[in-house]
Formats: structure tokens, C-alpha cells, sequence
């Protein structure tokens, strides 16, 4: 079979990374990034921000999720590397705005593995009420880093058998709540976690997307692996578009089942944390609700932190490795071919900001309220990358995929954005402001950002192996 090996000398790189990882590993990686039972932890919180449809909720931000996925897979076709959006928005457009985006996004990939942790953390202590939630955070984080070290194949087959482990528990869930509906435990309305006239509205809609956009984020942590994929560059493409619809596809299935087993969102009012759970215990029990509190305190704390850290260590790599971060952060162990300083930096930042926000009563939920804005911002700015690269610069006549598509999905971001949550909002706009500080500083210190010219000229063929 001929897999495609997309030539860095193009862009004026050399290939530092090993190329070891499938279209399923692409495809695994993303849907344990975004976690196929992520609505277990957070269904409580979409529940009542969308006033009982949280079904609808999640729909919407599965379509809004999938334009920006479309622009994805155009972006990474164009340039197939590591660094994401930073990399997409930096040649596409503009170094510098390249700077922005990964600056904007890294606010996410900083804050994200920290949630993780305090929510397994938070998870484990009722099961094991002695060992603190800073403990668990310390042993999650400890293992996870050690998978990351030792390369990017023991990560993949690890975050493999344990989606695996995430999968099975959902089935489970999903078949005794079906039985449960069918023999009369249900107490919801079918209807209203798709569509309650009485509750809708925009505002309550895409103010509900806001949270539930929180299950979604992790998708676009596939292109960061662009350099580590073994075949060509499009299954990239292919692999953000599947992971995203099949785990927007598990989020609704998995929310309307247990919306059946709530009345309102007045019975939830008082205990939203572990809304889901109740939920579990009574269409099947208390074996069901500690088998799904279970599952989500270890699928947070390794399976999602562990890709976590893979896509944060990638982008800090790739801005390192242009210069627009400490050079340091692009070395890579000769032997492992992985990101080491980047991954540890990643790892010790994740233990400053977990230990500080464990110290918290509203550290979770201060988290939690944070996490989305700056990835939603830098979306914003990969949709407008595709419309300067393909339809000004390139002069495409591809209107709909480089023109419609990019502008819609901007559209809906603003609206997610415009009805988020307001200290979200300051953050955004303090982060963005201190972007702004270094990018002037940079420019004052004589290092504006740049990236390599070509190695060669961008029509020369790249290389087939078999």
C-alpha cells in the first residue's frame, strides 16, 4: 500500500517527528480526546442551561463544530504539519496572526488538563474519601506524562484500550436505560430534550451550545499529529470530520436516555454535579450510577488528560520551534522522537494551576467557565484562514467549501461567544490582551514573528514510500 509522506523540506522543516500513526489512531485519539462519555460529568450543567434540551444542545454544537472541522481538513491539506490553528492561521494569512491564534488556543491547552484532573480528582474522593483531590492529580498526572515520554505509539495504544473500557460502560448504560424507557421507570418527556416551546430561544440555545461545546473541544487535537501520521495528509482531514460526528452522534443518544429519568430541572437544581448519576441509579440502580461516576473519574483523569497533554506539548513544539516561544520547547528526544521539554512544560504548568484551583470551593466550576472562549476565538480566526490562503491568495473557485462554509462557521461562533459565560468573556479579552503585549514585545526585541521560507518550490512532488 502507498501512503503518502508529506515532505517538511517544503516549509522548511525537517521531519523530527515518527510517523507511526493510522487513520484509526487518528480517528481513536480524537473521539478519547473529546470523550465519548463526556456528558456524564457536565450533563447536570446543559440540563439546566438549556432548560431540558440538552439533547437539541449538543446537536447544535455537533453542526457548529462541523464547519469548523470542514475548514480543518482544508487547512491541514495545505499544510501538513504540527501546530494546529497557529500553524493554519500563520501561513494562511499572517505570522502574526498565526501568533494570535495559538496564543488564544493555548489558553484552553493550558486550562483543559487541569479541569481533567480536578473532575477525576473531585470523582475518585467519593470513592476514596482519604486521599485528597491534589493527590489524584498528582497520580494522574504522573502517569500520563510517563505515556507521553516514552512516544507517541504507547500513547495511541493506551488511549485505544481505554476507549475501548469507555465504550463498553456506555453500552451498558444506554441498554438499561432503553429497557428502563421501556418498561415505565422513565419520567421525562420524549420531546423536550429535543425541542420544548415553552423554554426556547436563541439565547437559551447557543448559551447551552457554550457548555456543551466543552464535550467537543479536543477534535481539533487530531491536527496537531499531522507530522506523526503515517499516510497522507488528508486522512487528517477525515479523521477530525469522523471523530467529531461520531462523538456528537454518542452525546445525543446518551443525553436523551438520561433525560428520561428527570422530571425538570428543578429535580436536578440541588445536586447538578451528579445529575447523571442519579439519572443511572434510577433507571438501573446504584451499580449503574457508581459504574458511570467510576468510569468518568478514570476516563478524565488518564484517557482525556493523556491526549491532552499530547496536543498541548505539540503546539508549544511547533510555536518553539519558530521562534514565537523559548527554542527549548522544540527539542525532541533522538530516541523516542517526542517533544520532551515541551511535555514536561506542559506537565509542570498542569500542576501549578490543578494544585492552585484545588485549593478552590468554585475551582471546578471557576475552570469550567473558562475553558471554551479562547479556542472558540481561534476558530474563528482557522475560518478566516481559509478564506485569505484558498480563495484570495490561491484564487480558488471552490465557493462553497472556501467562501459559504468558513463564513457560516463563523457565524455560529460568534453567537456561542456572544452567549457565553460573562467572566468567560473577561478572560477572553484579558488573555487577548496579553497576547497582544508579548506580540509588541517581540516585534520591539527584533524577533516578529516569521516562519522558515521553502525549502523548495511548493509544486516539486513529495516522496511516496511503500
Amino acid at each position: 500500500m502507498v501512503f503518502e509522506q508529506d515532505n517538511l523540506r517544503r516549509f522548511g522543516y525537517k521531519q523530527e517527528l515518527r510517523r507511526s500513526l493510522s487513520f484509526p489512531d487518528l480517528l481513536f485519539y480524537g473521539l478519547i480526546f473529546m470523550v465519548p462519555i463526556a456528558p456524564f460529568g457536565i450533563f447536570g450543567s446543559v440540563y439546566q442551561a438549556s432548560g431540558g434540551m440538552v439533547t437539541l444542545a449538543y446537536g447544535i454544537g455537533m453542526v457548529a463544530m462541523v464547519f469548523t472541522a470542514a475548514s480543518y481538513a482544508q487547512m491541514v491539506k495545505a499544510f501538513p504539519m504540527a501546530g494546529s490553528v497557529y500553524t493554519y492561521a500563520g501561513r494562511g494569512i499572517a505570522p502574526p496572526v498565526g501568533f494570535v491564534a495559538g496564543w488564544m488556543v493555548l489558553l484552553d491547552y493550558i486550562l483543559v488538563p487541569s479541569l481533567l484532573y480536578l473532575v477525576a480528582g473531585s470523582a475518585m474522593t467519593t470513592f476514596v474519601p482519604g486521599v485528597p483531590v491534589w493527590a489524584w492529580l498528582l497520580i494522574f498526572l504522573a502517569f500520563n506524562t510517563t505515556v507521553n515520554f516514552f512516544g507517541i505509539k504507547l500513547t495511541a495504544v493506551t488511549t485505544r484500550v481505554m476507549l475501548v473500557g469507555e465504550l463498553a460502560v456506555l453500552l451498558i448504560f444506554l441498554a438499561v436505560g432503553i429497557y428502563g424507557v421501556a418498561t415505565g421507570k422513565a419520567t421525562g418527556d420524549p420531546l423536550k430534550p429535543l425541542f420544548d416551546s415553552h423554554h426556547f430561544s436563541t439565547t437559551v440555545a447557543f448559551g447551552a451550545v457554550s457548555v456543551a461545546a466543552l464535550s467537543f473541544l479536543g477534535f481539533d487535537g487530531i491536527s496537531m499529529l499531522a507530522e506523526e501520521n503515517r499516510g497522507e495528509s488528508r486522512q487528517v482531514g477525515r479523521a477530525l470530520i469522523g471523530a467529531l460526528v461520531l462523538a456528537g452522534l454518542l452525546f445525543m443518544v446518551q443525553t436523551w436516555v438520561a433525560s428520561m429519568f428527570v422530571s425538570g430541572p428543578a429535580q436536578i437544581k440541588g445536586d447538578v454535579d451528579n445529575a447523571f448519576y442519579n439519572a443511572a441509579k434510577v433507571a438501573g440502580g446504584p451499580w449503574l450510577s457508581t459504574l458511570t461516576a467510576l468510569t468518568t473519574a478514570i476516563a478524565w483523569g488518564f484517557a482525556d488528560s493523556l491526549v491532552a497533554q499530547v496536543a498541548t506539548s505539540r503546539l508549544l513544539f511547533a510555536m518553539g520551534r519558530d521562534r514565537q516561544l523559548p527554542k527549548f520547547l522544540a527539542r525532541v528526544s533522538p530516541k523516542r522522537m517526542v517533544p520532551t521539554n515541551a511535555i514536561f512544560l506542559t506537565a509542570l504548568v498542569t500542576l501549578g494551576v490543578g494544585l492552585y484551583m484545588s485549593s478552590r470551593d468554585d475551582g471546578i466550576a471557576l475552570l469550567s467557565s473558562m475553558i471554551n472562549v479562547g479556542a472558540l476565538a481561534a476558530f474563528m480566526l482557522l475560518h478566516l484562514s481559509v478564506v485569505v490562503y484558498h480563495l484570495i491568495k490561491q484564487r480558488s473557485r471552490r465557493v462553497f467549501v472556501h467562501l459559504v462554509v468558513p463564513v457560516v462557521g463563523i457565524a455560529i461562533l460568534v453567537l456561542v461567544e456572544v452567549n457565553a459565560d460573562h467572566n468567560a468573556q473577561i478572560l477572553g479579552v484579558a488573555w487577548l490582551t496579553l497576547g497582544l503585549i508579548v506580540l509588541a514585545s517581540l516585534y520591539a526585541l527584533g524577533r516578529r514573528p516569521r516562519v522558515p521560507s521553502m525549502g523548495m518550490a511548493e509544486d516539486e512532488p513529495v516522496q511516496e514510500t511503500v
